[in-house]
């Protein structure tokens, strides 16, 4: 639409049931040319970014301000304090219990029930058990089990290697369950092309990140069953078999280890990019083969409360609320410059979506910034 023709319906006779306008026109005039301009001015940098992605020498960049202007996606994470979406491994020496581990974790996501202390998030699960038959999985479930099952969880005994269609496998599965939030991969060894143990650097590097790549696209994680070597290290999770590639490129890594293997104690060391290093002390029931938590070493950082956050969930309650960061500031009496608020709420969408089942989008409109809420239902 025209300056000239939104001007020209802003000052139309007014008929018997509304209210004449007491905006004056050339305000009206001054400010729809200037989100005019504004427009005009974006659509020219796109022009000229396009055009330089075509040069060799282009390198795409953005700037600090352009990141605290953009809304990223956060999912949330698959066993809070533990593990997120993205890619893992999960290593320790053979006949360790791993696959008894991962079982339990399998079972306790797709069920929905906490993992210990730790709360999960529901979702469908599949677990890749390449070194196993449904019959010694059945026992297995069984013994950790007994009959309490979930529909959730899926388990295939066989899967294409990575270079030669599991992730056309993996495609096909999540399309089919659109809630999947882990696949679990026994062994990594399983998906690799044929070529013995040794890999490079640079082939270990890869692999992780085109399976990094997977996980991201569809907000997945990813845990990745591998083995330990034999030789001690300094750092525990030099030991992770293979190159340094592999914990390179991956999100975090769990380290499983006893320190005598017929002892049913053993410490689950956790590290990852985005959480904090933890050791857990562990006992295995003799029994039931699971793990249960003795104790752990390292008390979970927690961020505080966020008092804008906290008031906009007050605020919000059930329903859904749009408007302007200046109103919105109003609204909640904060002290606080609209842009700042935008771009707080920006960086905090995350919290705010995972920690009190808001979702936030924010955007801009021919008439300025919008700020939308909705409520997630539970």
């Amino acid at each position: 639409m025209s300056v000239k023709s939104k001007t020209t319906a802003l000052t139309t006779s007014v008929g018997a049931d509304v209210e004449q306008s007491n905006i004056n026109s050339n305000e009206i005039i001054t400010e729809d040319a200037g989100n005019v301009n504004n427009e005009i001015s974006e659509l020219e940098r796109y022009k000229e970014e396009m055009r330089k992605s075509f040069l060799p020498s282009y390198l795409p960049t953005i700037s600090m301000s352009e990141l605290y202007e953009t809304v990223y996606t956060t999912a949330p994470p698959i066993v809070e304090g533990l593990l997120y979406t993205g890619t893992y491994l999960f290593a320790g020496a053979p006949k360790m219990g791993k696959s008894f581990f991962v079982a339990q974790l399998a079972y306790h996501v797709s069920s929905g029930t906490p993992l210990w202390d730790y709360p999960t998030n529901k979702g469908t699960v599949l677990y890749l058990a390449l070194e196993d038959d449904y019959k010694r999985l059945q026992n297995r479930l069984y013994r950790m089990f007994d009959t309490n099952t979930t529909d959730n969880l899926h388990f295939a005994v066989s899967a294409k290697q990575l270079s030669n269609g599991l992730d056309e496998q993996l495609k096909g599965f999540i399309k089919d369950h659109s809630d999947t939030k882990l696949i679990i991969i026994d062994t990594l060894q399983k998906i690799r092309e044929i070529g013995g143990d040794g890999y490079s650097y640079a082939s270990d590097y890869e692999i992780i990140t085109k399976l990094k790549q997977f996980a991201s696209d569809y907000g997945i994680c990813l845990l990745l069953v591998h083995h330990t070597r034999k030789q001690q290290a300094d750092d525990k999770f030099d030991m992770i078999s293979g190159t340094t590639g592999l914990l390179g490129a991956a999100d975090g890594a769990f380290l499983l280890q006893k320190e005598k293997r017929t002892s049913n104690n053993a410490t689950l060391d956790i590290s990852g990019r985005d959480q904090q290093d933890q050791r857990l002390h562990l006992v295995r029931d003799e029994e039931k083969l699971i793990w249960t938590l003795n104790h752990a070493e390292t008390e979970l950082w927690k961020e505080p409360p966020d008092a804008i956050l906290e008031a906009i969930a007050k605020f919000v309650g059930d329903g859904d609320w749009q408007g302007s960061p200046t109103k919105l500031a109003e609204k909640l009496s904060l002290d606080i410059q609209p842009n700042s608020l935008t771009k707080r709420l920006n960086v905090k969408c995350g919290i705010l979506q995972n920690e009190y089942g808001i979702k936030y989008q924010h955007q801009r409109t021919h008439s300025g910034r919008k700020i939308e809420f909705s409520k997630i239902p539970s």
